[in-house]
């Protein structure tokens, strides 16, 4: 009798640890593939402002479908770095543009890949011209922060990303003042 419990604890306690292994290898894997983003363009132009987007694929290298709920893209650009442009952000699928800023969530299968907008308006403050104040910027950060889930718990990532004041001026086509610091 103590010889069959003992085999059926052991194979109880075999297909449980089999199971866990079996399982603990089948998750969602959001990858960011930064390296291949889009340059940014153009989306938006008036005497004030620009809007500027560029595109990242997000693949899912896991095993399981994957789900990115929302996405922010959040400028990192503070007015004690450069006062003369105000900017905010907006994220996107790629395709499915909104008018309001609400993130529209969706599926990634295993080893698929989705493309989302990370878009920047950057607005002229204190009476400059979009020029003016193009010609006086600073190299700033972008995060684009994304809430996905799949077999693990739902969490936060972040992807980084950068917009140099050499960038922004060669698309609005403004030449770089020369400032203290500045090649």
């Amino acid at each position: 009798m103590v010889t069959i419990l003992a085999g059926v604890i052991v194979a109880v306690v075999a297909i449980g640890g089999a199971t866990c292994l079996y399982l603990r290898g089948r998750e969602e894997k959001v990858v960011p593939k930064l390296e291949s983003r889009t340059p940014f363009v153009i989306e938006d132009r008036d005497a004030k402002s620009v809007t500027i987007s560029t595109v990242i694929e997000f693949r899912n290298e896991g095993t399981q479908s994957a789900m990115i709920v929302d996405a922010i893209c959040k400028p990192q650009l503070p007015f004690e770095q450069y006062d003369g442009m105000a900017v905010r952000g907006k994220a996107e699928r790629l395709g499915v543009p909104r008018e309001d800023d609400y993130f529209e969530a969706l599926v990634i299968e295993h080893q698929q890949s989705a493309k989302l907008v990370a878009k920047v308006t950057l607005t002229a403050r204190k009476n400059l011209s979009l020029e003016a104040a193009v010609a006086h910027m600073v190299d700033f950060p972008i995060e684009f922060i994304y809430r996905h889930v799949g077999r693990n718990e739902m969490r936060y990532s972040v992807a980084r990303i950068f917009l140099t004041a050499e960038e922004l001026a060669k698309l609005v086509g403004v030449k770089l003042a020369k400032v203290e610091g500045r090649k």
